[in-house]
């Protein structure tokens, strides 16, 4: 790892632009994409600067290799970042940022999940959007067969996403799930064959890439308010979002394409 100008660079962790999807991938995968603390600040840093490129309607988060997506936390680190209490401390506010900063993105994020998913992966992946996973894929959080302790806000969003009787038992079995229990427990979106992943993301993504953006980031913001509980709701911002698309260029071009029977050319504007 090195420092670039305030950045964490780091060969583990890559993001690329491709047109308007942007890609961060984790690549570690000779350690089935396991992450250390460096590159959950890599991470940040990468979604970061999605964030702030105007053309990246959508955001694409994946691990290296076919095996995995993220398979949590780098056991090999454990002794030099977790070992002792401040370290702990220190890979905890790290990963707590990560997931935060994931969760209440304004772009739409997409998980693709192509193997094991597992404890601080199947985290992030909560966090994302949608979850579209290969038919390989398999989830778990492990941490009853570790003495691992899980806060509330991590807890919390797997219930949003399941309930409480099957996070319940994700936690207490802290067994492995099969893509096709995944699915039926609403943890992920959609479960497709293995070769067919990355074209029915990339499908997803040029859908989504193609709508209003100022419309999505609306929405996107009044669903997470909706997950709150009513007295911490955002919703003078819910409110604002919503002029914003009535007083956009994009809305316009909405009407005027809808007369002229063409696909509208949104700019986010």
């Amino acid at each position: 790892m090195r420092a670039v100008r305030g950045k964490i660079m780091t060969d583990r962790i890559l993001v690329r632009r491709d047109g308007p999807v942007g890609h961060i991938v984790f690549n570690n995968p000779e350690r089935h994409n396991a992450v250390s603390h460096d590159m959950w600040l890599a991470y940040a840093q990468g979604l970061a600067s999605l964030a702030e490129a105007e053309k990246i309607r959508v955001v694409v988060i994946s691990g290296a290799g076919e095996k995995s997506f993220v398979s949590g936390a780098d056991i090999s680190k454990f002794e030099s970042e977790r070992a002792q209490a401040e370290a702990v401390a220190e890979y905890e506010k790290a990963t707590s940022a990560a997931y935060e900063n994931t969760l209440n993105y304004a772009k739409p994020t997409i998980a693709m999940v192509q193997g094991y998913c597992i404890g601080g992966g199947m985290n992030l992946a909560a966090c994302c959007d949608f979850r579209i996973v290969s038919e390989k894929a398999s989830f778990a959080i492990p941490a009853a067969k570790l003495g691992v302790g899980y806060d509330y806000a991590r807890v919390k969003r797997i219930v949003d996403l399941v309930g409480p009787s099957f996070a319940r038992e994700i936690f207490f079995t802290a067994r492995r799930f099969s893509a096709r229990e995944a699915y039926e427990m609403g943890l992920v979106n959609r479960v497709v064959a293995h070769e067919a992943l990355a074209g029915e993301v990339g499908t997803m993504c040029e859908t989504i890439a193609a709508n209003a953006p100022l419309t999505i980031r609306a929405i996107k913001h009044s669903v997470m308010q909706t997950l709150h509980d009513p007295q911490d709701r955002d919703l003078e911002t819910a409110a604002r979002l919503v002029e914003d698309c009535y007083r956009s260029d994009d809305y316009a071009e909405g009407r005027r394409a809808f007369m002229e029977k063409r696909k509208p050319q949104f700019t986010g504007r």
